[in-house]
């Protein structure tokens, strides 16, 4: 079966699909998905070379777009044509995501054991990677569209299996419409000395943002596409959450132009009194202060999304650093030496190494982002998102010095994107209580995978893939 619907058995589309009978004995009282003793169950077996890359979003601008705004209408992603065809989300996001280790997990292959309400001859290899696997599959009970994930070995290690749970732990809480929505949580497993599989369920999406660079996009799009990362992490952050991985590959799209954040699995409270993790967000998307060990807080995302705006500007990495001395260097012959203020900040044999470095002057913006970069992407909508709006917002978001750059409430102020402000975006009461003991809590690998295993059971109980998402 080919699973493009190419009518020919591609490379990319050699994926073994099957549906076995598992029997065996399971009380009717602690297995909600069958009462039967004999259960389908639909399984998929994925391998990289299955996975093929994610449809592109089509850019097409629209003639007529749909209203949300009293005064100001949202950017589309597609053509009129493409609208009124209707076209289905085929894409979440590719497991491991940008810099990913070369080397994948052991076994290479990823069994997707599911319930028999997601056949397998529905489902659709997305992505596979370091973190796991992910999967399109449609729920035969209710005809919706999903993306499930699995999770790569869990359990190999403390770092793994602390990650997970995590992950699990932070989507339950957050619900707002820029952040991915946990629909349900699964394992064929049911018994803690059994348990080795976990599976998240979440919204399908069209694509991932990496497949929207080399696309020229207007000021009017890459505006909504950035003042919705900036709802979703002043939403995180309200709750003393820093997200820490923000990257193309954890945001992904729709061809409507909403947008959401996803992958919590390296968020961290703010709060916490001991010294936080140093090696956290992608190389490329990473701040100074983080590639120098220094101390961090909620600006770190800002940097972040502030690099992911000038690649959907430009279509080419901002900082495309090989290594982390590397990726220092190019920050530095960017943006210039800094400050002796932020040196000072700095270790002592950080300070000694930047004092033996030449001082460098960095480029002005007007050099790094000149008006060429952005010829045909005027927006006769939006007249006030401009070269320079656009500029100046940039250089806000990449000041090399934190306490110098632009916070979560000063950005959506900002004139580049505050023409989309709308209270109920930007205003949303924070996310139940995160517990903050969670980060600095010391347990073995058996011990965290008890807790997700009670979590993945409560889910269970108390959430239904029957519910609207």
């Amino acid at each position: 079966m080919c699973v493009c619907e190419c009518k020919v058995l591609c490379l990319r589309c050699v994926v073994l699909l099957q549906t076995e009978v598992v029997r065996e004995r399971v009380p009717t009282d602690t297995y909600t998905h069958n009462t039967v003793r004999d259960r389908v169950q639909s399984s998929i077996r994925v391998r990289p070379r299955c996975c093929p890359p994610a449809v592109p979003v089509c850019f097409q601008r629209c003639q007529k777009l749909p209203k949300r705004r009293a005064n100001v209408t949202p950017p589309s992603m597609q053509s009129q044509e493409e609208a009124a065809e209707g076209t289905e989300g085929v894409h979440n996001k590719p497991a491991g995501g940008d810099n990913a280790p070369a080397n994948p997990p052991s076994s290479n292959e990823f069994y997707f054991h599911l319930p028999a309400r997601f056949p397998a001859s529905h489902m659709m290899p997305i992505g596979i990677g370091v973190q796991g696997a992910v999967c399109s599959a449609v729920d035969i009970k209710t005809g919706r569209r999903l993306a499930v994930k699995k999770l790569s070995q869990p359990f190999q290690d403390v770092t793994f299996a602390k990650r997970a749970y995590r992950e699990l732990k932070l989507m339950r809480l957050v619900d707002h419409p820029n952040i991915i929505k946990l629909l349900y949580a699964y394992t064929p497993q049911q018994t803690l000395d059994t348990f080795r599989d976990v599976y998240i369920f979440t919204e399908l999406m069209d694509s991932s943002l990496q497949h929207v660079f080399g696309t020229k996009l207007d000021h009017e799009r890459i505006s909504f596409l950035v003042y919705q990362m900036l709802c979703g992490i002043r939403y995180l952050h309200s709750a003393g959450i820093i997200h820490r991985d923000l990257k193309p590959s954890n945001i992904v799209v729709r061809k409507n132009c909403t947008l959401k954040i996803l992958d919590f699995g390296l968020a961290r409270s703010i709060d916490t009194s001991f010294t936080m993790t140093q090696y956290v967000v992608t190389r490329h998307y990473r701040a100074p202060e983080i590639i120098l060990n220094m101390e961090y807080d909620t600006k770190v995302d800002l940097w972040s999304i502030g690099c992911i705006m000038a690649e959907l500007i430009t279509g080419a990495v901002l900082f495309p650093g090989t290594d982390h001395v590397d990726q220092w260097m190019r920050i530095v012959e960017t943006l210039g030496t800094p400050r002796p203020e932020f040196i000072a900040r700095t270790t002592p044999g950080t300070q000694r190494y930047i004092s033996n470095q030449p001082v460098v002057a960095g480029r002005p913006f007007g050099e790094l982002f000149p008006d060429e970069v952005f010829e045909g992407m005027a927006s006769p909508n939006v007249p006030q998102l401009t070269n320079d709006a656009a500029r100046d917002f940039l250089r806000r978001m990449l000041a090399f010095d934190p306490l110098e750059r632009i916070s979560v409430d000063e950005a959506l102020a900002h004139p580049y994107v505050s023409v989309w402000y709308y209270e109920e975006d930007v205003m949303r009461p924070p996310p139940k209580p995160y517990d903050h003991a969670l980060d600095a809590r010391n347990l073995t690998v058996e011990q965290w995978k008890r807790l997700l295993f009670e979590e993945i059971q409560d889910i269970q109980r108390t959430m239904s893939l029957d519910e609207e998402g």
